[in-house]
């Protein structure tokens, strides 16, 4: 006897599900489409780490280069102008694998990229000129969407480019790493030391907002920021990502935005279990003298 009922019925099934997919394209609605999506790992049709890099990929467009970036102040670089025995222990220590390259200490001009494999030479042959081996360098407006740049980085084989203004003057840096973490999440490697307290706080005074990782805690902020968000232990929350979510009442996703007591926070990464990192911006006060 022919099974071919069942598998109409299960071809029904499956058309249905597919078919609903096909509607959201055809509607302009992001929320519904990723509304789908969760309803697709509800049915088991795609697993966790899948729904993660879907909401990252679809939550790409709102972000720009500036919105990532190391901001200047925070970059770690090599001026060759110094005594190699100044910036290689500097570079040995910070552990990463390229470092922009200046002169004379002006971050407005950098002139290469230094890989750490070229040290290796430096370290047995001490005739050897770093400057002469350095690496072209990438420069990108800081409104350059992340889509965009991910794809420059694939096709130049390029893992960092300087983010600069519309004077041209440096803003930051970015790696392929930051953006690939919006889709994947956290990339951590063995060089990766944790210490929750060191760097938790990155001020970007050109774009007049820091950044801040989730994990701060809320008494951490409060220093820093001679403020007393959450003193009365509303929610008994302990770091900013958990009052974030607090706020929210959901699991926060990158894009969204909460304003707590004068501060507007904005989700830059977030995975499905809680919010990485978090853009804050001050906003300004309204003085009721003034008004007439």
């Amino acid at each position: 006897m022919s099974t071919e009922p069942p598998l109409k019925a299960t071809a029904t099934k499956h058309r249905t599900f597919f078919e609903r997919i096909s509607g959201v394209f055809h509607r302009p609605t992001r929320e519904d489409f990723i509304d789908t999506l969760h309803e697709a790992n509800e049915q088991k049709l795609i697993d966790d780490s899948a729904l993660k890099m879907m909401e990252g990929v679809m939550q790409f467009y709102n972000l720009r280069a500036c919105d990532l970036m190391v901001p200047r102040s925070q970059m770690q670089v090599v001026d060759l102008s110094e005594s190699k025995d100044v910036w290689l222990p500097q570079m040995i220590e910070a552990g990463h694998s390229r470092f922009p390259v200046i002169m004379d200490g002006d971050r407005d001009n950098v002139i290469g990229i230094l890989h750490a494999k070229t040290i290796l030479r430096v370290l047995v042959d001490p005739n050897f000129k770093a400057k002469d081996h350095l690496r072209a360098v990438k420069f990108i407006p800081e409104s350059m969407p992340l889509n965009d740049l991910l794809r420059d980085f694939k096709l130049e084989h390029n893992h960092m480019a300087i983010v600069v203004d519309e004077f041209g003057s440096v803003s930051g840096l970015i790696t392929i790493e930051d953006v690939l973490e919006q889709i994947v999440g956290e990339i951590d490697d063995e060089f990766d030391e944790v210490d929750e307290d060191a760097d938790n706080i990155l001020e970007d005074p050109k774009h007049g907002c820091w950044r801040v990782k989730a994990l701060t805690e809320i008494e951490q902020f409060n220093n820093f920021f001679a403020t007393e968000i959450n003193t009365d232990e509303d929610c008994h929350c302990e770091t900013i990502g958990g009052l974030i979510a607090d706020r929210l009442e959901h699991m926060p996703k990158i894009g969204e935005t909460v304003v707590i007591e004068g501060f507007r926070f904005t989700v830059l990464r977030a995975d499905e279990r809680q919010v990485r990192l978090l853009k804050v911006e001050k906003l300004p006060t309204t003085d009721p003298a003034k008004k007439e």
